[in-house]
């Protein structure tokens, strides 16, 4: 089974020091299977999607050392006593669901595995603006070398989190897919986020599920022939994997049932692509989705995309199509705002000054 990849852990809060270089070079993408990926996952609410190649650790590392460059944190190292200790609170600024929570749990870890992380949330959870929600403590320097790296994995999880909840269940009974229009080297994290904010995952790369898009079917020559050249592959490679092609008017459709009708082929998913067509007063008119379901009549599952937003969903999904995919969830994601602060009072003061808390 593919998996999340773990290097060995590095100890990050001596990065200002002189053995920076040696760190650097171990800060990495891996590709070198785990024997026990699941371990640093088995408290968590929601696990991160599986992927063989995918060193999560890696990126941690990616992120502090990008913070960090060549001095480390020269404001700390100049302001904070190294073996300070002291206690931090998280914040919510803003209403939403809270995403990040076991990375960031993580990312403390890394910088000092001394550092004591509690939470009165979990990921997946409803957190409403002015909530302190979890806190660390430990040594000052460390905690603050951490935080902004983070707070900008939570902030970005939440965001992604907190609009897949309101998409998904507004598209009920539809399921809500995200796509592959996420961030270069993040996608994993932004599915994780898609998946703690209830959504489903769509394929996690190219390399895990057929995918004939319209490209393809150009290239191919046609709708029939990219299908014809799928099936014959993976009967030669002997692989076994969920299939979607790409329809985008009614004849497709009506020429893909036809095909499969009399012959054996591995499609398992009709994506029915701009088949929602926006009108002037802002609405959407879905009949020709309907009809496509109908057409299809539960011999394959089927997929809406485009024109998917917050305003438009709950109607698709009203069509009894079985998923909608939006890449608005990841490409589009406004982050939830959150903080962590050691003076709380005061952080809650200039929040109720400023509107935000």
């Amino acid at each position: 089974m593919s998996s999340v990849i773990f290097n060995s852990s590095l100890n990050l809060h001596h990065l200002h020091s002189s053995s920076l270089d040696r760190h650097r070079r171990i800060v990495r993408m891996s590709a070198v299977e785990t024997k026990n990926p699941n371990t640093l996952f088995q408290s968590m609410t929601i696990k991160p999607p599986s992927h063989p190649t995918y060193d999560l650790k890696g990126v941690i590392k990616l992120a502090l050392a990008e913070d960090s460059g060549d001095r480390g944190d020269v404001t700390c190292t100049a302001t904070i006593p190294f073996d300070m200790e002291v206690e931090a609170h998280f914040l919510a600024k803003e209403d939403g669901i809270i995403a990040g929570i076991a990375l960031a749990e993580i990312i403390f870890h890394e910088v000092d595995p001394s550092l004591q992380v509690e939470w009165s949330r979990q990921d997946g959870d409803y957190v409403h603006k002015g909530l302190q929600f979890g806190k660390v403590s430990g040594r000052a320097h460390n905690i603050v070398v951490a935080e902004r790296v983070a707070l900008n994995f939570m902030q970005r999880m939440s965001g992604i989190a907190t609009l897949t909840k309101a998409m998904a269940d507004a598209a009920s009974p539809a399921f809500i897919l995200e796509t592959r229009k996420t961030a270069p080297v993040l996608r994993l994290i932004d599915k994780w986020a898609v998946l703690i904010g209830g959504g489903r995952n769509h394929r996690m790369g190219l390399f895990d599920m057929v995918m004939i898009k319209d490209n393809h079917i150009s290239i191919a020559g046609g709708i029939i022939n990219a299908i014809k050249s799928v099936d014959q592959y993976l009967e030669q490679k002997n692989l076994q994997m969920e299939v979607e092609v790409e329809t985008r008017t009614l004849e497709e459709v009506n020429e893909v049932l036809q095909y499969t009708s009399h012959t054996q082929t591995s499609l398992t998913r009709i994506m029915l692509d701009n088949m929602v067509i926006p009108l002037p007063n802002g609405d959407v008119d879905v009949s020709m989705l309907k009809n496509a379901v109908e057409l299809i009549n539960g011999r394959f599952e089927t997929e809406a995309s485009g024109n998917v937003t917050l305003e438009t969903v709950s109607k698709i999904g009203q069509t009894g199509v079985t998923y909608i995919s939006s890449g608005a969830l990841t490409h589009s994601v406004k982050a939830l705002d959150i903080s962590l602060k050691i003076d709380t009072e005061l952080a809650l003061e200039v929040g109720r000054r400023t509107k935000r808390a």
